[in-house]
């Protein structure tokens, strides 16, 4: 299971039209060189079909770009570019954008060679705000082509997240714990960044755990962890066991992950785990970690959040580790 969303930017380059169109075009052209001669050139597509000086010119871009199979989008202002069809190429552009610009090139070519940009990036910001649109925008976002394009290169972790956040679902088993306040915010704020949850009961997960007894899978899995053990394999005897949970759990995602692309999952491991599944899930909850599907304890909704938005962004994996204690000054 592909559980990592992977990110292609489209690069639409924009021109007011009273500025030289190919202004636009040739830093277009350079920023892309610039890009691939340092980074992947998967992670872009130069739009060719047009400069976006108008309207009519946004809705071709976006079709062209949505053709190409961009989930990112960059505005490049190539010069001060035209306010309402760039910024309304962002608004309806579903998914995460950004906005950079041009910086001049040489004092030697200020006349004809100007373009603007920095002015339009700051009205491009304002048309942004007043019509309600999130984009990304660097801290200083106007540069030569080797500059925007460390600007994208910086910009692709976020359009991870972005990307994942709005195509995920959260699986959880049973009630968040008492006591544990912090496992206990309200779900609407996942809603509010398009997440999805699915919230199950224990009962549910114990009887599809049931279900899996004697699996054809099991030999397979419980071969895999002694290789991964090796001389830690100090209780053999419940591998079988781990595995057989490992198979519910990776069914019951294919199963329910529904129309969403990602998946991410979090569950209670005591005190009833413990007596009623005869092990507790932490290896397991490890070995899908590792392979891309995070997991976190004690019904920790926003845990499991963040392991996942770590996970896109750094392109790793990532855990929660508990602060359970000061260090003992005896210790130093």
């Amino acid at each position: 299971m592909n559980n990592m969303p992977e990110v292609k930017v489209g690069i639409v380059a924009v021109s007011r039209d009273c500025f030289p169109e190919s202004l636009s075009v040739n830093r277009r052209k350079a920023l892309v060189d610039a890009y691939t001669k340092k980074y992947d050139a998967k992670d872009i597509y130069e739009c060719p079909v047009c400069i976006v000086e108008s309207e009519i010119h946004m809705v071709q871009a976006l079709e062209d770009i949505k053709k190409a199979g961009c989930n990112a989008l960059c505005v490049y202002l190539g010069n001060f570019g035209p306010e309402i069809s760039e910024t309304l190429l962002a608004k309806h552009f579903e998914g995460p954008k950004m906005f950079i610009a041009a910086a001049e090139e040489t004092q030697d070519n200020l006349c004809q060679g100007r373009g603007d940009a920095y002015c339009g990036m700051l009205n491009a910001s304002y048309n942004l705000q007043l019509r309600n649109v999130k984009a990304y925008i660097p801290e200083y976002p106007v540069g030569d082509a080797e500059d925007c394009a460390d600007m994208i290169h910086d910009f692709l972790p976020i359009a991870r997240a972005i990307e994942g956040l709005s195509n995920l679902k959260i699986i959880s088993f049973g009630p968040r714990p008492t006591n544990f306040l912090a496992c206990n915010a309200p779900i609407k704020q996942l809603y509010n960044l398009g997440v999805e949850i699915e919230e199950n009961s224990e009962l549910d997960l114990f009887e599809a755990f049931n279900n899996h007894a004697g699996d054809e899978r099991i030999p397979e899995i419980v071969k895999e962890m002694e290789e991964e053990l090796g001389a830690g394999n100090k209780k053999p005897e419940i591998l079988p066991k781990l595995a057989q949970y490992e198979l519910t759990l990776k069914d019951w995602v294919r199963d329910h992950k529904g129309y969403r692309k990602y998946v991410t999952l979090t569950g209670k491991c005591w005190p009833a785990f413990q007596t009623q599944f005869g092990f507790v899930p932490c290896y397991v909850n490890s070995r899908l970690t590792a392979q891309g599907i995070p997991v976190s304890c004690e019904v920790d909704i926003y845990g499991t959040l963040s392991e996942f938005i770590g996970q896109v962004v750094s392109d790793d994996i990532v855990t929660l580790l508990d602060i359970n204690n000061s260090v003992p000054k005896d210790m130093y």
